[in-house]
């Protein structure tokens, strides 16, 4: 991992995100823009549908990217990350391709159909209480853990894989006015928004949380880092209690802003594109339209990034009968 000294505040390179491209091309899939099928919304809405990738998110961009760049020898003892489950579906998605064996240690309160869908790559799980798990991140470590680490936010390789959402947006909706993106560890949007500094450096990139997690807003409201109450919730591919260190100065460099939502608003957006577009979004990749949908993010075109759709049926079964998981 990152020291917070590492020149992580200069963005990921355009030269690296397009190389990125063509690297990943076997893997990831270029997901379709489409519009929201919503007439009376403050901003014409367009769906980035990352949930259509392979592994149901975008994390395969990046995995993708950095298992490519690394040597034989780095891979021969195998790989590791940590992950909720989608980074590590895009890990061991990869990892079974290139015949290697895959460990991920997970939070206590990974749902289900990520677990099942780690089991159906052949995975090794490891689960840990959430605060433990979280501290990989800062550390790049974890007990019995052997082989490439592959960080899940702050690896420039991922954060480049991730960037290619943005030259992807920018090819099909040229005139765009704003884009949204959830915001976890901050790797997608922060390479997303490398790609859209680089290419249209007017255009607004706002980062999208909800209220039981925002350590961002905090810490854009702040000046300085700030640390916030983490509220496990439905929303679980974003949400931490702190920013990264190496992560900060880039969000604040490139990120416009922080919408956060109320997790009443992330259900009904995904039941809004459950019933308007016949897709599934998990409560992270639904956070985007919850917040493109208060007018926040301004009028005109609006590209929210629906970056996941592993969402357990159960949950979706239930928010769709209004209730609030």
């Amino acid at each position: 991992m990152l020291p917070s000294d590492a020149p992580a505040a200069v963005p990921i390179a355009l030269d690296d995100i397009e190389a990125a491209r063509a690297r990943i091309a076997g893997a990831a899939i270029r997901t379709p823009l489409v519009r929201l099928a919503v007439d009376d919304a403050p901003a014409e809405i367009f769906l980035k549908l990352e949930n259509l990738q392979p592994v149901g998110s975008f994390k395969i961009r990046g995995a993708s990217n950095a298992l490519a760049l690394c040597t034989p020898a780095a891979l021969a003892r195998g790989v590791w990350t940590a992950s909720a489950g989608n980074m590590a579906q895009g890990v061991a998605w990869q990892a079974r391709r290139l015949g290697l064996q895959c460990t991920v240690v997970v939070p206590d309160h990974a749902p289900q159909t990520k677990l099942a869908a780690l089991d159906r790559l052949g995975a090794r799980v490891v689960k840990a209480p959430f605060a433990e798990w979280f501290e990989i991140l800062r550390t790049g470590t974890f007990p019995g853990m052997d082989g490439h680490f592959v960080h899940p936010v702050s690896d420039p390789a991922v954060m480049a894989g991730n960037g290619t959402i943005g030259l992807e947006i920018l090819e099909d909706l040229p005139d765009v006015d704003a884009i949204v993106i959830p915001y976890g560890g901050g790797g997608l949007s922060c390479g997303i928004a490398s790609a859209v500094r680089a290419l249209r450096p007017a255009t607004p990139v706002f980062a999208a949380e909800v209220e039981t997690a925002a350590p961002l807003a905090a810490s854009l409201a702040a000046g300085f880092p700030r640390n916030v109450t983490y509220t496990p919730s439905f929303v679980d591919g974003i949400g931490s209690p702190f920013i990264l260190p190496e992560i900060w100065p880039l969000a604040r460099r490139l990120l416009t802003g922080s919408l956060v939502v109320s997790l009443v608003e992330v259900a009904a957006a995904v039941r809004l594109l459950v019933e308007r577009n016949h897709v599934v979004a998990e409560g992270a990749g639904a956070t985007p339209v919850a917040a493109a949908l208060t007018g926040r993010a301004g009028g005109g075109r609006v590209v929210c990034v629906v970056s996941g759709g592993n969402l357990d049926p159960s949950r979706l079964a239930g928010i769709l009968r209004l209730e609030l998981p």
